[in-house]
């Protein structure tokens, strides 16, 4: 059920994303993800960091991934990761068994530290933060806008090497 991600997946990982884009605050971007650049993201990210999709039947019903958290060299061994599920598939575990997966690859090459960033409100995204034992670590007020509304902004943390 959890694969690696192959670049052909980019366009159900594109639509399951935009749908978040478009309707929710859940990501700050405001314009739809072109077929191309989400491509590109896939590309560029699994050049060095995971990237997993949860199939069922050939149907891709969500994803996660890992990215740089910083661009210094210092920040190495420290990730953010995200997930993403169609918008019709929650409350069934896809979530959390992506991200427990994805955790286990990340301990597997050496990650130390893995950042969770939430725009709120988003009670499930924290819930499922605080499931894998991260902790809030930082809180930003009105860092974020979107549909013309300021939101907030939390991160989460879990060690994983020490």
């Amino acid at each position: 059920m959890v694969v690696p991600v192959h670049i052909n997946d980019a366009q159900c990982i594109s639509e399951i994303y935009n749908y978040y884009v478009l309707h929710s605050g859940v990501t700050f971007e405001e314009e739809a993800i072109s077929l191309q650049d989400m491509s590109e993201r896939i590309k560029t990210i699994t050049q060095k960091w995971p990237w997993l999709v949860y199939k069922e039947s050939q149907n891709i019903l969500g994803y996660a991934y890992a990215a740089n958290w910083k661009s210094r060299v210092g920040y190495r061994l420290t990730v953010e990761i995200s997930v993403y599920l169609k918008h019709d598939c929650y409350n069934k575990g896809i979530g959390s068994t992506l991200y427990s997966a994805l955790i286990n690859k990340l301990k597997e090459i050496g990650v130390h530290s893995v950042i969770g960033g939430v725009a709120l409100p988003n009670p499930a995204s924290i819930r499922l933060h605080e499931k894998f034992g991260f902790e809030k670590v930082a809180h930003f007020k009105d860092v974020g806008i979107k549909f013309e509304k300021w939101m907030d902004v939390c991160y989460w943390q879990l060690q994983l090497n020490s």
